[in-house]
């Protein structure tokens, strides 16, 4: 019998063509050729997505290409060590706002000069200036010839022209700026009164009122109160006048629902006191006070730490849900001592006054871990709650309104003042952080941990630290007087603050910008990227430009303005965004109140003599709302 092959079929057909074996029974590849061959096309996609996504973008990198030890060609040293002035080729504006041009650009050349001098004799002297558009004749005198920013088109109907100046220090250039502020302000507060008038706030797309969550369910006229005192200060006297009478009229503090005792206290009592301090008028005192009447029932706790909500109907106060087990919150108790001090010195009524004093004997009887205060305090049963603490949001009003409560008294608080001093300590030696970039900033901690986050609500303490080092009892702060260590600490961190804003494509900050060896003050988070019209950063610049008077301050401050007018304004108003890295950034349609009480009148002051407003006669409380130093005598 025959043996019977056990090979496969197609085998025992093989053939050969050109010397390599040929089967014609076999129609595709087998599994395992298969696999091999989407391994290596994956591998190539996977390799190509990497190119793109994960190698470093070298496009902001300058060039050294024909770079040869010290034979350097003068233009090619000048763009690898120094970035193109605006109108030379070869470098990108990282910023954004390239007809910006930075003021302090020529100051840089010079400094860079000197150090070229001595580091590498001879070579300074090969460099060629670049040229600017002072080199090209624009004088401050001739308006035509300085540019102007790039508005959108909704606004370019409304607003006025923007001249960017080229020389700060002129007083007609200050002007100028001041004015501007003053036209922004009255365009927010036109649209408010066409399309929100009487209602809490405006949406400037939808042209209609707006209402957050903070103030109930009723329209409490938030932007009128607000902005009361801006528009006094600032001269506009028919719009003050305005406002005035719907107060008078119609204001009516009624509410069906829950309103926050902290916005209610730093908006409405402050913003009427204010405008009692500033006029004289009874009117305003009588409306503080009945509204910091309907404010007392929230205190009524085993602690006297006072509840954050309240029902002025009922008197029945409540916590936030997310408040770390029913807890208060420090920014919210904390920030009560101005508004009800004043009212028990207007009034004679100590019922104020002795509210916020047990709150602060209740904090002194309390151990601080680590030397700091967490941001949540349990009302009933006086313990601390979340290991938090930030001086940003949650925490950093309670330290302004420490230092500030000295400040109010003309020094008599001492209390307040070793308050302050040892809560800046331990912010001082667990909070304030270096970047390895070099720049200083404040982190939070969280179970005795630091997530390194600043937010742009932390960003007064540059202001806060600055007025702490200077401010003396009957005296006004002396520029560039005695400084005192935490002077160097508040321009640190102003300086972060406004690396926030110009790394940014709008030049205006996100909410939150983070720190980590490949990211510097800028945003990871979406939910981080908006800018709400928020005031901190101007604050700040604000206070550090009175106490040093560094006009770099108000460089920086009408840089923000300008980035404000641009991105912000609309048809109806102004409008925060989501999105600081995006050039088109969508909008968030809401003109907070704060915007005209806070951002408008600190950048209104920025650009003003100090005797408005001075530091040794008025203490701004946390919205900005001026209130008069009690033993300094004011004039109405």
């Amino acid at each position: 019998m025959a043996a019977v092959s056990v090979l496969p079929s197609y085998q025992q057909q093989q053939r050969f063509v050109g010397g390599f074996p040929y089967f014609p029974g076999r129609r595709t590849l087998r599994i395992r050729e298969k696999y091999v061959v989407l391994l290596v096309f994956a591998l190539f996609g996977f390799v190509c997505f990497g190119g793109i996504f994960f190698l470093p973008d070298l496009r902001d990198r300058v060039s050294s290409d024909g770079y040869s030890g010290a034979a350097v060609a003068p233009d090619r040293f000048e763009g690898m060590f120094m970035p193109r002035m605006n109108g030379s080729s070869g470098a990108r504006n990282r910023h954004g706002l390239d007809e910006a041009e930075d003021p302090h650009r020529g100051q840089d050349w010079l400094k860079f000069r000197q150090r070229i001098s001595m580091d590498l004799p001879g070579a300074a002297s090969d460099l060629r200036r670049p040229n600017t558009s002072a080199d090209a004749g624009v004088k401050p005198e001739d308006p035509d010839s300085v540019p102007k920013p790039d508005l959108p088109n909704s606004a370019k109907s409304n607003a006025s022209e923007v001249k960017i100046d080229k020389h700060p220090e002129d007083e007609t250039v200050t002007k100028m700026r001041q004015e501007k502020i003053k036209e922004m302000m009255k365009f927010a507060w036109d649209n408010y009164v066409k399309y929100a008038w009487g209602q809490n706030e405006l949406k400037p797309l939808s042209r209609r009122g707006h209402s957050a969550s903070v103030f109930g369910s009723s329209s409490l006229g938030a932007t009128i109160v607000d902005g009361l005192d801006t528009l006094y200060l600032m001269g506009l006297k028919e719009e003050f006048k305005q406002g005035r009478e719907w107060v008078a009229q119609s204001f009516n503090f009624q509410s069906g629902s829950d309103i926050s005792v902290f916005e209610v206290n730093i908006r409405f009592v402050g913003g009427f006191l204010a405008c009692f301090a500033l006029t004289g008028d009874e009117m305003f005192k009588d409306k503080a006070v009945e509204v910091a009447k309907k404010l007392l029932p929230a205190f009524n706790t085993a602690t006297g730490i006072p509840m954050a909500m309240i029902n002025i109907h009922t008197g029945a106060g409540r916590n936030w849900g997310w408040a770390s087990g029913g807890s208060s919150i420090l920014a919210e108790f904390g920030t009560l001592h101005l508004e009800f001090a004043y009212l028990t010195h207007l009034t004679g009524d100590r019922t104020y006054i002795d509210k916020v004093m047990k709150i602060r004997d209740v904090l002194l009887q309390l151990e601080k871990p680590g030397g700091l205060y967490p941001n949540y305090l349990n009302p009933n049963t006086g313990r601390w709650g979340q290991q938090h603490t930030s001086v940003g949001a949650l925490g950093d009003s309670f330290y302004e309104y420490l230092l500030k409560a000295w400040i109010q008294s003309n020094g008599t608080d001492i209390v307040a003042r070793q308050m302050y001093d040892e809560a800046i300590k331990g912010i001082e030696e667990r909070l304030i952080q270096k970047s390895s970039g070099g720049l200083t900033y404040l982190s939070e901690f969280k179970n005795n941990r630091p997530e390194h986050k600043m937010d742009h609500l932390s960003c007064f303490a540059g202001g806060m630290l600055s007025l702490g080092s200077q401010w003396q009892p009957g005296e006004t702060p002396v520029p560039n007087g005695p400084f005192l260590p935490h002077t160097k600490l508040a321009a640190e961190l102003t300086n972060t603050c406004h690396e926030s804003y110009i790394r940014s494509d709008t030049r205006l900050g996100p909410e939150a910008f983070r720190f980590d060896p490949m990211t510097e003050a800028k945003a990871l988070r979406q939910n981080e990227k908006y800018y709400i019209l928020r005031p901190e950063v101007i604050e700040s610049y604000f206070y550090l430009w009175r106490l040093t008077k560094d006009p770099k301050y108000r460089d920086w401050g009408w840089d923000a303005a300008q980035a404000i007018e641009k991105y912000c304004r609309t048809d109806g108003g102004y409008s925060g965004i989501k999105d600081v890295y995006s050039t088109n950034p969508s909008l968030d349609d809401v003109q907070q109140s704060f915007f005209l009480a806070e951002t408008l009148k600190y950048l209104y002051l920025l650009f003003s003599p100090d005797d408005l407003i001075p530091l040794s006669q008025w203490v701004l409380n946390t919205e900005a709302h001026p209130l008069p130093v009690l033993l300094s005598k004011v004039n109405h």
